[in-house]
């Protein structure tokens, strides 16, 4: 069972299945989550580990006026097995029902609409993917992991309700190690490998790894020039997506990084235009409760906020339509629109100061101020006149995002770079960000 009508009609059948076997009071809601990858652990260039995943779980709430209980089984792909599963979950779920008090922010759509969207791609083989990889980093210690294939994901309910949505991806996360810390890290992810593209990546890897072999310069505490790419950018927009930066609940009850935003005594960048892009990511375009994405949820324009993702249980609760976001309501496929900085021109642009590829231990030192603080981590790099001259120690910088994305915003890359979640903990994420880099007049370094 691989392809994809295969898959959904088995999930038809099953929730048509446990739906016959409902109470007259009773509406059941269905989430299914799988995924059919192929994986390559590489170290030192050679092969470590490899092989195929094939998973399908389903997730299920029994619905009963306001009160509701969930629960989860992994599917076997036996439609004996899977229904006795399934109609031995629900009979434990029936029982526990009774015993939890009505929700009072329960909200699940009543209005059916079917949906099915597969995306394809232009994947290579897991042997074609593996010889370019190893070809790249032959004569270096190449370390990282390669997984491709499908996910998919599908919802139903007892009220007709059928969805589908499948994508196909690639993701390399890789580095060329040189010794101790010092290590290029990169990414290559997408729908469509493209040879090209890949290999201006390596040689921009490994352009890093022989600067790395130089002895480091050490800065001293202050505001620098920088230059922060894609990654980095990434880091400081999830830790501000995910203390509810976009999040309806966040918004109404204050807890938010863009506290100064709402009370209108900050803005960021006219430069800054933030969405949901929920038709340009792989996360699905329908929620669990059942409610469709909107394709794009403008969140941030010209600077300014502009909406909010809300969860039906936030749209419950304070009486405002949802858009289809999840619990959390932070982005799943976050898109900020690129700027005019040629890509290939950001050594020339920055000519002078600070290269961050990356950045790790993102917290806030100061939440209601939107202060960020964190530390550089593998090749950052000191440029002096569009030249790498040394990479640069251990830094921590300190800055509110309304500088780093603000006043202090001199512009930002002309593309915008897929990256993907490589988190593969229980099953590949379905998380992903179309991000350009960033050009900073300056930005502070602690120590």
């Amino acid at each position: 069972m691989s392809s994809s009508p295969e898959r959904q009609a088995y999930f038809d059948e099953l929730i048509t299945s446990a739906t016959s076997t409902l109470h007259s009071d009773e509406v059941l809601l269905a989430n299914l989550a799988g995924e059919a990858t192929d994986f390559i652990r590489l170290n030192n260039n050679e092969v470590r580990q490899a092989g195929s995943v094939d998973q399908q779980k389903l997730s299920v709430d029994l619905i009963a006026g306001q009160r509701h209980v969930g629960g989860t089984i992994n599917l076997t792909g036996d439609t004996a097995m899977d229904n006795a599963r399934v109609g031995a979950l629900l009979g434990q779920l029936r029982a526990q029902r009774r015993l939890v008090p009505d929700d009072p922010y329960l909200l699940y759509n009543t209005d059916p609409t079917s949906t099915d969207n597969v995306k394809t791609g232009e994947i290579p083989s897991p042997e074609t993917a593996l010889a370019d990889i190893r070809a790249a980093g032959q004569g270096k210690d190449l370390v990282g992991i390669y997984a491709s294939g499908d996910t998919f994901h599908g919802f139903a309910n007892s009220l007709g309700q059928r969805n589908w949505f499948q994508s196909s991806t690639f993701n390399l996360d890789w580095c060329f190690y040189l010794q101790a810390d010092k290590a290029a890290k990169n990414l290559y992810a997408g729908f469509d490998w493209n040879d090209n593209a890949f290999a201006r990546k390596v040689d921009w890897s490994s352009q890093q790894l022989t600067a790395l072999a130089r002895e480091p310069k050490v800065l001293g505490p202050g505001d620098y020039r920088t230059y922060l790419a894609p990654r980095a950018m990434e880091e400081v927009m999830s830790l501000l997506s995910y203390y509810g930066a976009f999040g309806r609940r966040a918004h109404e009850t204050k807890q938010t990084p863009f506290l100064r935003m709402l009370a209108g005594d900050a803005h960021l960048s006219p430069q800054i235009t933030i969405s949901e892009n929920t038709a340009g990511g792989v996360a699905p375009n329908f929620q669990s409760s059942g409610f469709i994405r909107p394709d794009e949820v403008p969140l941030i324009v010209d600077g300014k906020l502009t909406d909010t993702l809300v969860s039906p249980r936030s749209a419950q609760e304070y009486g405002v339509p949802t858009n289809g976001a999840h619990g959390g309501e932070y982005p799943e496929s976050m898109a900020i629109a690129p700027g005019s900085i040629p890509a290939d021109g950001v050594a020339e642009a920055l000519d002078t100061g600070l290269f961050v590829g990356n950045l790790w231990y993102t917290n806030f030192s100061d939440m209601s101020a939107c202060r960020t603080t964190g530390m550089t981590r593998f090749a950052t790099f000191w440029m002096d006149s569009g030249e790498i001259v040394a990479p640069v120690s251990v830094l921590r910088f300190d800055d509110t995002a309304f500088n780093m994305l603000g006043d202090h915003l001199e512009g930002l890359t002309d593309d915008a770079e897929v990256l993907l979640d490589p988190s593969t903990y229980l099953e590949r994420s379905t998380a992903s960000a179309r991000l350009p880099g960033a050009l900073l007049r300056e930005m502070r370094f602690v120590l």
